[in-house]
């Protein structure tokens, strides 16, 4: 591997341009590939067994086909039912967003009561739960909630309003009643909500999102690997992918990434 190969990202959908940006702007000289999973969003629903499988794909294709250095796996959802065996079986490093946003979370808490809203399938995977425990052990109170509902939103492009609030509510509710003092948003889509949500729980809650945890993260792999792109006279490319509805991806995503989303590539899976 050479500093001058891109870094590969993907999540199921949006969300994950929340980390792209944070990599984007710790790591301005970086090239990214960008693989938004479109044509087969939501992760959140589905079976862990069926997002492993796509993780492994996505994985493949972006080391085989854009020989890409290093792949963050930028989907919560994703991370849960694959990171362990990606680790194990990919040629490049891969990281996911799940560690670096639980030590976040157990840093900043200062009662010991925190919560993590996620996906059904991230939080039901036990992912977070068995990561906050092996870092905090018995020193912190953990609150989970599924919030199903709140990716579609996003991906819709609606981040406030009646509906979104009233779902906000229900949804936290279990949140509310544990009464946290510091809350990770388990799915990238999240920080997009991230006024709705602050507005149900309080000015007194700590939001805590893994994306620029987990750029630092990444910042430190590459460094101790050498492969940390150096400023040059070509400025960095950024590729972003979409298997689904590309003009609906690139419309959409520049709104929540910005310029750097200039335009975005169709990708097909072969039958």
């Amino acid at each position: 591997m050479t500093e001058r190969q891109p870094i590969g990202i993907f999540d199921s959908g949006f969300g994950g341009l929340t980390v792209a940006r944070a990599i984007i702007d710790l790591l301005p000289n970086e090239d990214i590939v960008y693989f938004g999973d479109t044509g087969r969003y939501p992760y959140g629903p589905r079976a862990l067994d069926e997002v492993r499988g796509f993780a492994h794909q996505i994985t493949r294709m972006l080391v085989a086909d854009h020989n890409v250095k290093a792949v963050v796996v930028a989907c919560n959802t994703a991370a849960a039912a694959a990171l362990g065996e990606l680790e194990q079986v990919a040629d490049v490093p891969v990281m996911g967003v799940i560690k670096p946003g639980a030590e976040a979370l157990v840093e900043v808490t200062k009662s010991g009561r925190v919560g993590v809203i996620g996906t059904v399938g991230t939080v039901a995977s036990g992912a977070y739960q068995e990561t906050i425990a092996r870092l905090a052990g018995g020193d912190v109170e953990l609150t989970c909630a599924a919030c199903p509902g709140f990716v579609e939103f996003v991906e819709r492009g609606e981040f406030s309003g009646d509906q979104v609030a009233v779902l906000a509510e229900r949804l936290l509710a279990p949140i509310v009643e544990a009464k946290v003092d510091s809350l990770l948003l388990g799915c990238t889509h999240y920080p997009y909500l991230a006024r709705t949500i602050g507005n149900v729980l309080g000015d007194d809650v700590v939001l805590v999102s893994s994306a620029d945890e987990t750029a630092f993260a990444l910042a430190t792999a590459l460094g101790s690997l050498g492969l940390v792109s150096a400023t040059g006279s070509v400025a960095p490319e950024r590729r972003f992918l979409s298997s689904g509805d590309v003009s609906w991806f690139a419309d959409l995503g520049r709104r929540l990434l910005g310029p750097e989303l200039s335009q975005a590539e169709s990708h097909r899976w072969a039958d």
